[in-house]
Protein backbone atom coordinates (compact mmCIF):
# COMPACT_ATOMS: atom_id res chain seq x y z
CA UNK A 1 0.00 0.00 0.00
CA UNK A 2 1.53 3.43 -0.97
CA UNK A 3 2.30 5.43 1.73
CA UNK A 4 0.69 8.96 2.02
CA UNK A 5 3.96 11.40 0.65
CA UNK A 6 3.70 14.42 3.41
CA UNK A 7 3.49 11.34 6.14
CA UNK A 8 6.27 9.64 5.23
CA UNK A 9 8.47 12.94 4.39
CA UNK A 10 7.76 14.14 7.79
CA UNK A 11 9.04 10.59 9.12
CA UNK A 12 12.15 11.22 7.66
CA UNK A 13 12.70 14.34 8.89
CA UNK A 14 12.26 13.33 12.17
CA UNK A 15 14.12 10.41 11.44
CA UNK A 16 17.29 12.64 10.62
CA UNK A 17 16.14 15.03 13.94
CA UNK A 18 16.86 12.36 16.11
CA UNK A 19 20.35 11.36 14.64
CA UNK A 20 21.51 14.87 15.08
CA UNK A 21 20.03 15.27 18.82
CA UNK A 22 22.70 16.55 20.50
CA UNK A 23 22.53 14.26 23.50
CA UNK A 24 20.58 11.27 22.43
CA UNK A 25 21.31 11.24 18.42
CA UNK A 26 23.95 8.61 17.20
CA UNK A 27 27.64 9.79 17.99
CA UNK A 28 28.47 9.55 14.15
CA UNK A 29 26.21 11.72 12.77
CA UNK A 30 26.15 14.25 15.61
CA UNK A 31 29.51 15.26 14.64
CA UNK A 32 29.11 15.18 10.89
CA UNK A 33 29.11 18.86 8.64
CA UNK A 34 28.55 19.79 4.93
CA UNK A 35 32.24 18.95 3.68
CA UNK A 36 31.98 15.38 5.26
CA UNK A 37 28.65 14.61 3.66
CA UNK A 38 29.23 16.04 0.73
CA UNK A 39 31.30 12.76 -0.43
CA UNK A 40 28.36 10.96 0.10
CA UNK A 41 26.07 13.20 -1.64
CA UNK A 42 27.70 12.74 -4.55
CA UNK A 43 28.46 8.73 -4.53
CA UNK A 44 25.25 8.44 -3.40
CA UNK A 45 23.88 10.51 -6.75
CA UNK A 46 26.25 7.82 -9.06
CA UNK A 47 24.64 4.92 -7.04
CA UNK A 48 20.89 6.01 -8.70
CA UNK A 49 22.85 6.30 -12.22
CA UNK A 50 23.92 3.01 -11.59
CA UNK A 51 20.57 1.60 -10.98
CA UNK A 52 18.96 3.08 -13.45
CA UNK A 53 21.88 1.77 -16.08
CA UNK A 54 21.04 -1.65 -14.74
CA UNK A 55 17.45 -1.30 -14.81
CA UNK A 56 16.75 -2.25 -11.22
CA UNK A 57 13.67 -1.04 -9.85
CA UNK A 58 14.40 -2.52 -6.37
CA UNK A 59 17.74 -0.96 -6.31
CA UNK A 60 16.35 2.21 -8.25
CA UNK A 61 14.11 2.41 -4.95
CA UNK A 62 16.45 2.14 -2.38
CA UNK A 63 19.22 3.92 -3.99
CA UNK A 64 16.96 7.24 -4.24
CA UNK A 65 15.77 6.82 -0.78
CA UNK A 66 19.56 6.81 -0.26
CA UNK A 67 19.71 10.60 -2.25
CA UNK A 68 16.72 11.76 -0.75
CA UNK A 69 18.31 10.97 2.99
CA UNK A 70 21.37 13.55 1.73
CA UNK A 71 19.08 15.98 1.01
CA UNK A 72 17.15 15.44 4.44
CA UNK A 73 20.80 15.49 5.82
CA UNK A 74 21.80 19.01 4.33
CA UNK A 75 18.51 20.47 5.80
CA UNK A 76 18.96 19.62 9.08
CA UNK A 77 22.37 20.82 9.27
CA UNK A 78 21.34 23.82 7.89
CA UNK A 79 18.09 24.12 10.26
CA UNK A 80 20.67 23.75 13.34
CA UNK A 81 22.60 26.75 12.10
CA UNK A 82 19.33 29.09 11.47
CA UNK A 83 19.83 29.26 7.77
CA UNK A 84 16.42 27.02 6.56
CA UNK A 85 14.74 24.26 6.51
CA UNK A 86 14.01 20.90 4.47
CA UNK A 87 10.18 22.84 3.63
CA UNK A 88 12.44 25.81 2.48
CA UNK A 89 13.98 23.93 0.26
CA UNK A 90 10.97 21.99 -1.38
CA UNK A 91 9.39 24.80 -1.49
CA UNK A 92 12.46 26.87 -3.68
CA UNK A 93 12.68 24.16 -5.77
CA UNK A 94 8.42 24.19 -6.67
CA UNK A 95 8.74 27.78 -7.05
CA UNK A 96 12.08 27.39 -9.18
CA UNK A 97 10.17 24.80 -11.51
CA UNK A 98 7.14 26.94 -11.92
CA UNK A 99 9.13 30.14 -12.73
CA UNK A 100 10.94 28.20 -15.57
CA UNK A 101 8.52 26.53 -16.86
CA UNK A 102 5.34 29.66 -17.35
CA UNK A 103 4.20 27.24 -20.88
CA UNK A 104 2.68 24.94 -18.35
CA UNK A 105 2.19 26.87 -15.24
CA UNK A 106 1.69 30.40 -16.80
CA UNK A 107 -0.12 31.84 -19.52
CA UNK A 108 2.72 30.96 -22.20
CA UNK A 109 2.29 29.00 -25.47
CA UNK A 110 3.35 25.49 -25.59
CA UNK A 111 6.90 24.73 -26.47
CA UNK A 112 8.77 21.62 -27.78
CA UNK A 113 11.64 20.18 -25.75
CA UNK A 114 14.25 22.13 -28.19
CA UNK A 115 12.58 25.19 -27.19
CA UNK A 116 12.17 24.53 -23.13
CA UNK A 117 16.13 23.61 -23.15
CA UNK A 118 16.41 27.42 -24.88
CA UNK A 119 14.40 29.12 -22.81
CA UNK A 120 15.83 27.19 -19.44
CA UNK A 121 19.23 28.07 -20.16
CA UNK A 122 17.93 32.05 -20.80
CA UNK A 123 16.34 32.11 -17.30
CA UNK A 124 19.12 30.72 -15.81
CA UNK A 125 21.24 33.43 -17.12
CA UNK A 126 18.85 35.57 -16.28
CA UNK A 127 18.06 34.40 -12.35
CA UNK A 128 22.86 34.22 -12.49
CA UNK A 129 22.62 38.30 -13.47
CA UNK A 130 20.22 38.67 -10.43
CA UNK A 131 23.20 37.15 -7.85
CA UNK A 132 26.06 39.63 -9.55
CA UNK A 133 27.67 36.03 -10.88
CA UNK A 134 29.37 37.39 -14.23
CA UNK A 135 31.56 35.98 -16.66
CA UNK A 136 30.48 33.05 -19.43
CA UNK A 137 31.50 30.31 -17.05
CA UNK A 138 29.60 31.73 -14.37
CA UNK A 139 27.75 29.23 -11.67
CA UNK A 140 29.76 26.23 -13.18
CA UNK A 141 30.70 24.25 -9.93
CA UNK A 142 34.55 23.27 -9.81
CA UNK A 143 33.36 20.00 -7.72
CA UNK A 144 32.09 18.63 -11.06
CA UNK A 145 32.96 15.60 -12.40
CA UNK A 146 35.75 16.55 -14.86
CA UNK A 147 34.48 15.42 -18.14
CA UNK A 148 31.20 16.79 -16.73
CA UNK A 149 32.59 20.30 -15.80
CA UNK A 150 34.62 20.35 -19.84
CA UNK A 151 30.52 19.79 -21.53
CA UNK A 152 29.36 22.29 -19.70
CA UNK A 153 32.53 25.05 -20.22
CA UNK A 154 32.35 24.09 -23.59
CA UNK A 155 28.61 24.30 -24.08
CA UNK A 156 28.75 27.61 -22.24
CA UNK A 157 31.51 28.82 -24.93
CA UNK A 158 29.26 27.65 -28.05
CA UNK A 159 26.32 29.65 -26.84
CA UNK A 160 28.20 32.69 -26.78
CA UNK A 161 30.16 31.86 -30.40
CA UNK A 162 33.35 30.27 -29.60
CA UNK A 163 32.76 26.74 -30.76
CA UNK A 164 33.79 24.36 -33.62
CA UNK A 165 31.29 24.15 -36.45
CA UNK A 166 30.55 20.58 -36.22
CA UNK A 167 31.60 17.19 -34.78
CA UNK A 168 34.08 16.51 -37.89
CA UNK A 169 35.77 19.58 -36.62
CA UNK A 170 35.86 18.33 -33.23
CA UNK A 171 37.65 14.82 -34.35
CA UNK A 172 40.18 17.09 -36.65
CA UNK A 173 40.81 18.79 -33.17
CA UNK A 174 40.28 15.21 -32.05
CA UNK A 175 43.68 13.83 -34.36
CA UNK A 176 45.93 17.14 -34.04
CA UNK A 177 45.84 16.91 -29.93
CA UNK A 178 46.56 13.04 -30.62
CA UNK A 179 49.83 14.28 -32.99
CA UNK A 180 51.12 16.81 -30.70
CA UNK A 181 51.05 13.61 -27.84
CA UNK A 182 52.93 11.55 -29.67
CA UNK A 183 55.68 14.46 -30.17
CA UNK A 184 56.04 14.15 -26.98
CA UNK A 185 56.37 10.37 -26.88
CA UNK A 186 59.09 10.50 -30.01
CA UNK A 187 62.04 9.59 -27.48
CA UNK A 188 60.15 7.14 -25.45
CA UNK A 189 58.74 7.29 -21.94
CA UNK A 190 61.73 7.57 -20.39
CA UNK A 191 62.64 10.61 -22.09
CA UNK A 192 58.99 12.61 -21.96
CA UNK A 193 58.20 15.34 -19.81
CA UNK A 194 55.98 14.19 -17.41
CA UNK A 195 54.12 17.70 -17.43
CA UNK A 196 53.66 18.00 -20.97
CA UNK A 197 52.16 14.87 -21.40
CA UNK A 198 49.74 15.57 -18.77
CA UNK A 199 49.14 18.48 -20.33
CA UNK A 200 48.67 16.65 -23.77
CA UNK A 201 46.21 14.08 -22.31
CA UNK A 202 44.39 16.37 -20.98
CA UNK A 203 43.96 18.56 -24.12
CA UNK A 204 43.22 14.88 -25.60
CA UNK A 205 40.46 14.26 -22.38
CA UNK A 206 38.92 17.84 -23.06
CA UNK A 207 38.43 17.73 -26.72
CA UNK A 208 36.59 13.89 -26.37
CA UNK A 209 34.26 16.03 -23.63
CA UNK A 210 33.88 18.60 -26.31
CA UNK A 211 33.13 15.94 -28.88
CA UNK A 212 30.48 13.74 -26.65
CA UNK A 213 28.58 17.33 -26.46
CA UNK A 214 28.85 17.69 -30.27
CA UNK A 215 27.17 14.33 -30.58
CA UNK A 216 24.21 15.14 -28.26
CA UNK A 217 25.92 12.97 -25.65
CA UNK A 218 27.22 13.06 -22.29
CA UNK A 219 30.61 12.24 -21.98
CA UNK A 220 30.43 10.81 -18.11
CA UNK A 221 27.15 8.42 -19.10
CA UNK A 222 29.86 7.59 -22.28
CA UNK A 223 32.57 6.76 -19.98
CA UNK A 224 30.95 4.71 -17.21
CA UNK A 225 29.19 2.87 -19.91
CA UNK A 226 32.93 1.61 -21.49
CA UNK A 227 33.60 0.65 -17.89
CA UNK A 228 31.05 -1.35 -17.27
CA UNK A 229 32.01 -2.90 -20.58
CA UNK A 230 35.43 -3.52 -19.71
CA UNK A 231 34.46 -5.33 -16.82
CA UNK A 232 32.35 -7.35 -18.20
CA UNK A 233 34.44 -8.27 -20.74
CA UNK A 234 37.09 -8.70 -18.69
CA UNK A 235 34.77 -10.79 -16.07
CA UNK A 236 34.18 -12.89 -19.53
CA UNK A 237 38.28 -13.52 -19.37
CA UNK A 238 38.24 -14.56 -16.03
CA UNK A 239 35.52 -16.55 -16.03
CA UNK A 240 37.00 -18.72 -18.85
CA UNK A 241 40.50 -19.17 -17.36
CA UNK A 242 38.98 -20.29 -14.12
CA UNK A 243 37.46 -22.81 -16.21
CA UNK A 244 41.29 -23.68 -17.58
CA UNK A 245 43.02 -24.03 -13.90
CA UNK A 246 44.05 -20.33 -14.50
CA UNK A 247 44.27 -16.80 -13.41
CA UNK A 248 45.13 -13.71 -15.46
CA UNK A 249 48.72 -13.37 -13.72
CA UNK A 250 49.52 -16.65 -14.98
CA UNK A 251 48.15 -16.79 -18.63
CA UNK A 252 49.50 -14.90 -21.86
CA UNK A 253 48.83 -11.38 -23.02
CA UNK A 254 47.00 -13.80 -26.61
CA UNK A 255 45.44 -16.08 -24.92
CA UNK A 256 43.54 -13.04 -23.00
CA UNK A 257 43.46 -11.26 -26.12
CA UNK A 258 41.30 -14.31 -27.62
CA UNK A 259 39.19 -14.45 -24.65
CA UNK A 260 38.10 -10.52 -25.06
CA UNK A 261 37.45 -11.08 -28.82
CA UNK A 262 35.49 -13.95 -28.06
CA UNK A 263 33.26 -11.75 -25.51
CA UNK A 264 33.16 -9.61 -27.96
CA UNK A 265 31.36 -12.04 -30.61
CA UNK A 266 29.06 -13.23 -27.85
CA UNK A 267 27.98 -9.61 -26.50
CA UNK A 268 26.86 -8.90 -30.50
CA UNK A 269 25.41 -12.11 -31.25
CA UNK A 270 23.00 -11.50 -28.00
CA UNK A 271 22.15 -7.99 -29.12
Amino acid sequence: MPQDPATATLHLIEVMARLRHPQTGCAWDQVQDFASIAPYTIEEAYEVEDAIARGEPAALLDELGDLLFQVVYHARMAQERGWFAFADVAGAIADKMIRRHPHVFGAEETRTADQQVAAWEVQKAAERATRAETGTFAGIPVGLPALTRAAKLTRRAGRVGFDWPDAAAVLDKLEEEANELRAELKDGMQAADRDALGDEVGDLLFVLANLARKLDLDPETCLRGANRKFERRFGYIEQQLVHQGKTPSDSSLDAMESLWAEAKRIERQER
